[in-house]
């Protein structure tokens, strides 16, 4: 029938589809990085990808806490080293109990690991902490 459309074919929408999706993939994961309650504020500092590791992906932000503000449990797709900048910071990490960390203190939490607690313990000081990620690249798109 002249004129009639004929749908793609799947193969013909494949490279669309990955093109999609990877475009979307740092959104998502930004998404479900984003488990914080009220009182939980982020700014993000750095973004890079590591050119002398294959696949990996750097990102640095920093992380304000209300008195007595805290994150629900959550775990990063990569691993996180984390530094406290002011106030303090009650935090447990899979495996490991549970600690108060001080400004100029630090911690590491695995890639996948449960961040079971993480909260401001003052009920009259903000708390602010740098977190530095390292984890995997999103996929590039093919180009032709």
């Amino acid at each position: 029938m002249p004129g009639a459309r004929v749908p793609p074919s799947e193969e013909s929408v494949m490279p669309l589809r990955f093109a999609i999706h990877a475009l979307l993939l740092p959104v998502a994961l930004a998404c479900a990085g984003a488990v914080h309650a009220h009182g939980v504020g982020e700014r993000a500092l750095l973004e890079a990808d590591l050119a002398n590791v294959s696949g990996a992906h750097l990102s640095a932000i920093t992380v304000t806490y209300a008195p007595g503000a805290k994150s629900s449990p959550h775990r990063h797709a990569g691993a996180a080293f984390v530094y406290v900048l002011a106030g303090r910071v009650r935090s447990q990490v899979e495996g490991q109990p549970v600690r108060t960390y001080r400004a100029g203190e630090s911690w590491f939490e695995p890639a996948g690991a449960l961040h079971a607690v993480c909260e401001n313990p003052s009920a009259r000081t903000p708390a602010e902490f740098l977190v530095v990620f390292v984890e995997a690249r999103a996929p590039t798109p093919a180009t032709p």
